[in-house]
């Protein structure tokens, strides 16, 4: 009996040691609505019950062990999945949102593994919808925009004097190029008081599928995209911007160049916050221009559980426009206008 006594309190002892070193968070998302898409070019209406509008529905992992002399080690592996019918996001994968090791301290971070890109953050920080609902922003601004990236190295900085920077290094692990299916990032920030302006860069290479195991594999083409943005927070509004420049070669064809400019605001209003947005694109040949008209209201119903409702409107203006769709969050969506109302609930 003294035996197991001593055992018990060597373990609890033990427990206690490991769980002061070590944190591991459960968190997660649900964000349902009713979604109403319309102006498709070759189909009608079409009304459905959609999973991942604000944001994409998920349950993730994270957590840090404290290795000492400020060093810890982090992971994250987040799933995403549909709330409307229980299946999996991101194509089917098991942690398809974030699945990610590395360690952090004062000389910052560095992370392997699938993870957001520091263009994707930038997107979400400087939109007023957050890079969500159907006012967001990418339904026309930064084409060929990646926001997760497999196989990747990132470093984050730590800030300084309100200045921090990523770089980020996906490899594309196609046999006979260490260009095909490559991704390069970075982006370089500054944030203090009521200002946020940050810098991005991104060039995403894609390789066909006739390509891929080939040898050597062939390049179709790649997406350079430079996007400057800002937000400013006057108190009674915040004013968003945002100016990116994208270079789309497509398998040796003469380079296309894409100017998007995107302008919002956001106001807060009791208990909610209205946000507008309007994006202008434009190409240097004319057959891809179009404009883009959001509108949302989010109205909290505590800390965890926020009413949302927007709707978006694409304008086309050449030809090779017409096939821009206004989607949310984690749907593409299939027309030139959507309208959604639903709820988000955060734990």
């Amino acid at each position: 009996m003294k035996k197991s006594l001593l055992a018990l309190a060597v373990l609890g002892a033990i427990s206690g040691s490991v769980a002061a070193q070590t944190n591991v968070t459960i968190y997660g998302l649900i964000d349902v609505g009713v979604v109403r898409e319309s102006g498709a070019p070759a189909a009608g209406s079409t009304t459905k019950l959609s999973s991942g509008i604000a944001n994409g529905s998920r349950l993730g992992f994270r957590g840090t062990e404290d290795l000492g002399g400020g060093l810890q080690a982090i992971f994250t592996v987040e799933n995403g999945f549909q709330a409307d019918t229980g299946a999996l996001g991101q194509g089917g994968l098991l942690f398809g949102r974030q699945a990610f090791v590395g360690l952090q301290g004062g000389f910052g971070a560095v992370r392997l593994g699938r993870q957001y890109t520091a263009f994707d953050v930038l997107m979400g920080a400087v939109d007023p919808f957050f890079n969500g609902l159907e006012g967001k922003a990418v339904n026309l601004f930064a084409r060929g925009y990646v926001s997760r990236v497999n196989n990747s190295i990132m470093y984050s900085s730590p800030i300084i004097g309100g200045f921090q920077g990523d770089v980020t290094y996906g490899l594309g692990e196609v046999a006979g190029s260490s260009a095909a299916g490559r991704y390069v990032g970075a982006s370089v920030g500054y944030s203090a008081g009521p200002l946020y302006v940050r810098l991005a860069y991104q060039d995403s290479n894609t390789v066909p599928a006739a390509g891929v195991g080939a040898t050597p594999a062939v390049l179709a083409g790649s997406d350079k995209n430079t996007v400057l943005g800002a937000t400013y927070n006057f108190g009674p509004v915040m004013l968003h911007g945002a100016y990116g420049v994208t270079e789309a070669d497509r398998g040796g064809r003469d380079t296309l160049e894409f100017k998007d400019a995107m302008v919002g605001v956001s106001v807060p209003v009791g208990a909610g916050k209205i946000l507008a947005n309007f994006v202008n694109r434009s190409d240097d040949i004319g057959t891809a221009d179009a404009r883009f008209y959001g509108l949302g209201y989010l109205h909290s119903l505590s800390k965890r559980t926020t009413l949302h409702t927007s709707y978006g409107y694409m304008k086309s203006r050449g030809a090779g426009s017409r096939g821009y769709t206004v989607g949310n969050a984690i749907d593409a969506g299939t027309g030139s206008r959507g309208l959604e109302v639903g709820v988000r609930h955060t734990f």
